[in-house]
């Protein structure tokens, strides 16, 4: 998982991508919310969302 995060890392100093940096955290978050959330009281507020 480290290698990824560095080659990740590495590709976007290399070819001056900062941008996708905010796009694969919030993918991230957004991610982590779906799998963490159905058991949970923030589940209505998903459903929400999509």
């Amino acid at each position: 998982m480290l290698d990824l995060l560095k080659d990740l890392w590495g590709f976007m100093r290399e070819r001056k991508k900062f941008w996708l940096a905010p796009i694969i955290v919030v993918s991230l978050l957004l991610g982590a919310l779906i799998v963490f959330a159905p058991g949970s009281a923030v589940a209505p507020f998903i459903y929400a969302l999509f």
